[in-house]
């Protein structure tokens, strides 16, 4: 009975699968695709020439007889014939008038569809040109009928006098009047929310006016945060050449210093602090609101109204557009189904012989068709002890003459057991098509990861957040390169500049190089590696993991005055304005620290490395550093039980050896996959297997290129300064000693830290938009001349210089 069930299921499967097929065949799609074409301008020329034509043939199409649309008398006029006249009739005279037009227009939508020429919704599509038509039918008919003057049809045709007719019986003239504006304004607003804009202005078209005069404001405000003090207008006569691009974006604040007018000045922040005590209630500030390209109407605020605005983490680059997935390929373009009946009808047919021969009696077997990978899940009979089906993993192995079976005793979360086997025919995952479905669009994870598709084509997507770290083993040219690719990718997708940094290192030297182009959106580094962010050398390998080590330190503490516990809660807090930047807190971007070639870093540093990785692999999730560490040598020597006890994340493809497989996944399984991207992926108790999603070179140059010409940092995230070690716990790295000499911005900075009578390195920072490291080096200076105090933790320093001549002096003299 089990092989009567096995046989009848693959037959119905066969055709369903063989139908497939021939629907998406690329040939076939386009010799489809041409014929719909060549239709399209067919139809269009019948319908142009109906127009000189149209009242000889219509006498005919009226009262046709039998036989005489063949017409072998030659009757009918229209230049495509009689087959012509009856269709441009029927579409014009008897149905849509002028609005019959569109129908063609969404032939040819159809017709390039099937050609691969355009990527397009045709469901919306047809949706759309259907509502248009059907309106403009309507309307041609209500308006144009009186001056249609010999015109042989009615603009609006038949269907169009129709519909006008019943409607006016049914609600009079103005009522259709009515319906037809409601209908064309929602359909309008359901293109583009622009058309609510559109109409306020015409309602109101004085307002609209007003908006567009510069207002001077003369109401004061008082004890407004010091971050507002610091951005005042010196800020436009900075020679940034990204000023002219963010120009449209920015926001208006009130410039508030005394010895100048109040007046609306953009500046690139907008900081406002909490409520204080002595701010007088009540008071308020006009500001031009910005939406899009256009400025609406000035509006009143008062200063909660503003404190409730949340911060954009994305300013000042608001202008920058995520990769497209136009810049990538389908790398199954043309290839058609890879799904075989025949080799699955063979393949089943050899697992139940081997088990008939073997004793083992099964209920059913159902396949499950993957990438890659065909599951074969079987039922046992009951009685059936798993461990025998699983010792006959070789025996299945020799009848199917195949690599790489695998088999699943029991499959988790079922009553089956699965058996894994290589298709002869392997699809290609391309990233586009695993970017391009809603989950990964509609995602609300942190880092998503997008890594590939399932056994059974599903996206499979990981949050890096969540991990948090993730260790990436294999064989040579099993894949693993390619994985970190997608990884570093499917982020590109989803993070902005300013929510996310890489630390790249290579020790290869050529694998990152295309993500140079990105360095100063995307990358994080020390100020010494300015000039090569992706990291290569080792020594500068341990000084930025060090450096990493700092900045945790330094994020612990400005979570911890802010009384949470991770980087979600703590920018959460920031951006709804309930923490002070004047006190050194700021918005945290994820950082991602990716080390290619692990065991390479190993050999070389040893304990420098490993030491570094460890702490924060321990320490950085809940401050928003996460790494992944990938080799192709996952030997006990390299992934220490240090190193694995931290990483629960781990991605295995193809590895030489079954004892390198326990060391990936604390069990067999890796040794087992084919290759070509084929992975086992483990954040759990059972690993899952995935096809990895295929890039190539090109596309992640044409991603990059992309990234490149978008508005974003002019320099990459500056990382602090590393402790030195030799020094003791808590020592820092002196400064270097031609500072003072190296630095134009000293004696500026030492001016407007006077004249505001408070010093932090942030809002130097952000005054002069420079790097973290060198407002700090530039304080730490001014901390030597005496113009600044001791550091305070997180709050500012003490200002020791409370005349502009002193500071003259003592600059002076130094």
């Amino acid at each position: 009975m089990a092989k009567k069930k096995t046989e009848k299921k693959p037959k119905s499967m066969g055709e369903a699968v063989g139908f497939v097929n021939i629907l998406s065949n690329e040939k076939v799609d386009f010799i489809l695709g041409l014929l719909v074409l060549c239709f399209v301008i067919y139809m269009v020329i019948a319908m142009v020439s109906y127009f000189n034509t149209g009242q000889a043939d219509q006498s005919i199409l009226d009262d046709m007889r039998p036989g005489e649309w063949l017409n072998f008398s030659r009757q009918f006029t229209n230049y495509c014939g009689s087959l012509g006249a009856m269709l441009s009739y029927w579409l014009i005279t008897v149905n849509f008038g002028f609005a019959a037009f569109l129908i063609p227009v969404f032939l040819l939508m159809v017709a390039l569809w099937l050609m691969r020429a355009y990527k397009v919704s045709l469901l919306k599509w047809f949706a759309c040109i259907t509502v248009v038509m059907v309106w403009c039918s309507v309307t041609l008919a209500k308006f144009l009928t009186p001056f249609a003057g010999d015109l042989v049809f009615n603009p609006g045709g038949r269907h169009g006098l129709y519909c006008v007719d019943f409607l006016e019986n049914l609600i009079g003239p103005p009522g259709l009047v009515v319906v037809l504006a409601i209908t064309a304004i929602t359909f309008l607003t359901y293109l583009s929310a622009e058309t609510i804009t559109i109409i306020r202005k015409m309602l109101n078209p004085v307002g609209y006016f007003t908006s567009k005069i510069q207002f001077t404001i003369n109401t004061p405000i008082t004890n407004v945060n010091a971050g507002d003090d610091e951005d005042t207008s010196d800020d436009s006569n900075e020679d940034n050449p990204e000023d002219e691009v963010r120009e449209e974006s920015r926001a208006m604040v009130v410039n508030l210093s005394p010895d100048e007018p109040t007046v609306a000045t953009p500046v690139p922040d907008i900081e406002i602090e909490p409520a204080a005590n002595d701010e007088p209630k009540g008071s308020t500030l006009t500001i031009e609101v910005p939406k899009g390209d256009e400025t609406t109407q000035a509006k009143t605020l008062t200063a909660d109204e503003i404190r409730k605005t949340p911060i954009d983490p994305r300013e000042p680059f608001t202008r920058y557009k995520f990769p497209t997935l136009s810049l990538l390929k389908d790398h199954n373009a043309g290839k058609g189904n890879a799904v075989d009946m025949e080799e699955i009808k063979v393949n089943n047919a050899h697992i139940v012989e081997v088990l008939r021969y073997f004793d083992v009696s099964i209920d059913k077997i159902n396949a499950t068709v993957g990438p890659t990978v065909t599951l074969y899940e079987i039922t046992p009979t009951p009685g059936t002890r798993i461990a025998k089906i699983r010792n006959l993993e070789d025996d299945i192995a020799m009848s199917l003459a195949a690599e790489g079976i695998r088999i699943i005793a029991p499959i988790p979360g079922k009553g089956t057991i699965g058996i894994e086997v290589p298709n002869k025919k392997k699809s290609t995952v391309s990233l586009e098509s695993v970017l391009g479905v809603k989950k990964f669009k509609e995602t609300k994870m942190e880092l998503p990861m997008a890594l590939g598709k399932t056994i059974t084509n599903e996206v499979f997507m990981v949050d890096l957040a969540k991990l948090p770290h993730l260790l990436v083993a294999g064989a040579t040219g099993m894949g693993k390169s390619v994985g970190l690719n997608v990884i570093i990718n499917s982020l590109l997708y989803k993070k902005h500049p300013n929510e996310l940094k890489f630390v790249l290192v290579d020790p290869k030297k050529v694998e990152f190089t295309p993500y140079n182009k990105i360095a100063q959106h995307f990358m994080a580094c020390l100020p010494e590696n300015d000039d090569e962010p992706i990291i290569t050398n080792v020594q500068k390998v341990v000084r930025t993991l060090n450096s990493l080590c700092t900045l945790m330190d330094h994020r612990y503490d400005l979570l911890k005055a802010a009384g949470v516990n991770k980087i979600k809660d703590y920018n959460a807090l920031y951006l709804n304005h309930r923490l002070n930047p004047n006190n050194g807190h700021e918005y945290m971007p994820y950082i991602v620290v990716i080390i290619d070639e692990f065991g390479d870093l190993i050999m070389t540093a040893g304990k420098e490395v490993e030491l570094p990785i460890a702490r924060i692999a321990q320490l950085a999730r809940a401050v928003g550093i996460h790494m992944i560490i990938a080799t192709q040598r996952p030997t006990t020597s390299i992934i220490t039980g240090n190193i694995k006890a931290n990483f629960p994340g781990r991605m295995a493809f193809r590895v030489g050896a079954q004892i390198d497989s326990r060391t990936i996944l604390d069990r067999k399984g890796a040794d087992q996959l084919i290759g070509m991207g084929d992975m086992l992926f483990l954040n759990g108790s059972e690993p899952v297997r995935v096809q990895c999603a295929f890039i190539d070179t090109e596309e992640i140059n044409a991603i990059n290129t992309y990234i490149e010409d978008q508005p974003g940092p002019v320099e990459p995230m500056e990382l602090p300064e590393p402790v030195d070690v030799s020094q003791g716990e808590g020592a820092s790295t002196p400064p270097r000693e031609p500072i003072a000499d190296k630095d134009p911005m000293l004696n500026e900075v030492a001016r407007y830290v006077v004249l505001n009578q408070q010093g932090s390195t942030s809002s130097i920072q952000r005054k002069f938009s420079i790097g973290y490291n060198r407002a700090g080096r530039i304080m730490d200076l001014l901390e030597q001349y005496g113009i600044v105090g001791a550091a305070q933790g997180s709050k500012p320093r003490q200002v020791l210089v409370n005349d502009e001549n002193q500071l003259n002096s003592i600059l002076s003299d130094k």
